[in-house]
């Protein structure tokens, strides 16, 4: 999994974290929880607030 997977990530927080509410999250701790994902692959050097804000948007639908 990569940063620009970010259905596929969004998923995958929802089932981990289903106490979260992905509105109230901080993307320093959205960047470390996709991070720790199991079969993520990549490191921070892609990853920017544009990324982030797709990842937890994406998360936001999944939780609706």
């Amino acid at each position: 999994m990569k940063w620009t997977d970010s259905l596929r990530i969004a998923e995958d927080l929802a089932d981990k974290f289903p106490e979260i509410d992905p509105k109230t999250i901080r993307f320093t701790d959205l960047m470390q929880w996709v991070m720790d994902l199991d079969g993520f692959e990549e490191g921070t050097e892609r990853c920017g607030e544009k990324i982030l804000e797709a990842i937890q948007q994406a998360w936001i639908e999944e939780a609706d």
